[in-house]
């Protein structure tokens, strides 16, 4: 197993491209047997959940090609409806095999995500919605089994506005039948690039960027070349280490339109954000920050995918200031790890109280999830001595070569075997 050793302390300078969307790019993915022939998906992120996803597809009968930052995806065999636990287990995401495989065959027999209940995360509103559109679902050994003659459209509220949810439903109305109106619909730009994706293989799908999304159902979808949006959690990372670390960064290929409220908080942290384009952002800190507070909500409010990186931040920033998670459960692991550098933080199951320090000393962690790997590694540029960052391979599922990135613009940053 790798961890990752930093020696802190180093301002970061230079030039950081941003990669392809994990979170974009899994659901529309996930699509792919919705599409009559091949599809050509561009800017794709070489990431452990990619890898994972196109195992998946695999399974289901697709052929997948992966060369460069380039997927080709084809149904080379007759597709299968089951998505089994081995794979499922790892990601979370792959319950979003769903609604395409029961848009496609009237069947679907995925793994519980994780091995969890379904009501540990808003699966059973997946669930909810699909049988308004016809579904019937079984719980059996572990599997979510589902059946349908021909999904129709339905009106749908969502009692949250989930972004699985909303993208299970985005492809499985994209083949129902009539008019499918989903309600409360996650606002999210990665829900928008997959109706985007959608759209541009035949789909009729409006409002979506709004909390109310119509879909009309189409005959088939058919093939096209698809480029991935750029990864707005990454780049929201990347301004974070410029700012724990007093450095200057550009980040090109950066989805500012998507990170406003990100650049918002970190403003008011006192960070010197320069954004001159779409696509590029210089991020300048070369005084001290000072904490404030953050309430993470469903976009356009602060991503939960940024908590962990903006309490990194806090830990080293003047004054005090408190954070509360509203989004996930049990999305504080990091808070006992960030103790072991000499942070000053204390929570609540949702609200964490952080009193910044002077500076953080390195010491052995333990990631416990991909947020917070990326917290501690920040945590640890900033940091005096050295950190040694344990099981990253959470970080590899969402951060493409990081340490190289970070290594090409000044961090003293490795990767080694664990004992």
């Amino acid at each position: 197993m790798d961890k990752l050793v930093i020696r802190g302390g180093l301002p970061l300078s230079g030039r950081i491209a941003v990669s392809g969307s994990k979170n974009a790019a899994l659901p529309i993915l996930m699509a792919a047997p919705l599409i009559d022939g091949g599809v050509c998906y561009e800017n794709v992120p070489r990431l452990r959940d990619i890898h994972t996803t196109l195992r998946l597809l695999t399974l289901l009968g697709c052929e997948t090609e992966f060369e460069g930052n380039t997927v080709q995806v084809k149904q080379a065999n007759e597709l299968q409806f089951e998505a089994p636990y081995d794979l499922v287990k790892t990601m979370r995401a792959s319950v979003l095999c769903l609604g395409p495989l029961l848009a496609r065959l009237g069947r679907a027999r995925v793994a519980l995500p994780g091995g969890c209940a379904i009501g540990a995360r808003p699966v059973d509103m997946h669930l909810s919605a699909l049988e308004q559109m016809g579904a019937r679902f079984d719980l059996d050994s572990g599997y979510i089994d589902g059946r349908c003659k021909k999904l129709h459209g339905a009106h749908i509220t969502f009692d949250f506005p989930t972004v699985g949810g909303t993208e299970n439903l985005l492809m499985a109305a994209s083949l129902a039948e009539g008019e499918t109106i989903l309600e409360n619909a996650a606002r999210e730009p990665e829900v928008c690039d997959l109706a985007n994706f959608l759209n541009a293989c035949g789909a009729k799908i409006h409002g979506h960027g709004t909390s109310v999304i119509t879909i009309q159902g189409v005959d088939s979808l058919t093939s096209c070349t698809y480029p991935i949006m750029s990864d707005r959690i990454e780049a929201g990372t990347y301004m974070v280490a410029a700012a724990i670390t007093g450095g200057s960064l550009e980040l090109v290929n950066c989805p500012t339109h998507a990170l406003e409220a990100v650049i918002h908080k970190l403003r008011d942290m006192g960070v010197h954000i320069q954004d001159d384009s779409d696509d590029a952002i210089v991020v300048t800190a070369r005084k001290t920050v000072r904490c404030v507070d953050v309430t993470t909500l469903p976009y356009p409010g602060f991503p939960t995918d940024m908590q962990a990186q903006i309490m990194a931040l806090m830990c080293v920033s003047e004054g005090a200031g408190t954070i509360k998670e509203t989004i996930f459960e049990n999305r504080f692991m990091h808070v006992q790890e960030l103790v072991r550098l000499g942070a000053d933080v204390k929570c609540t199951t949702r609200t964490a109280f952080v009193r910044g320090v002077e500076h953080l000393q390195g010491a052995p962690v333990m990631a416990s999830d991909l947020r917070a790997s990326a917290c501690l590694v920040l945590a640890g540029l900033a940091a005096k001595g050295t950190t040694e960052v344990q099981r990253i391979y959470h970080l590899d599922r969402g951060y493409e070569a990081m340490e190289e990135k970070l290594r090409s613009v000044g961090a003293d940053i490795t990767r080694a075997k664990e004992a």
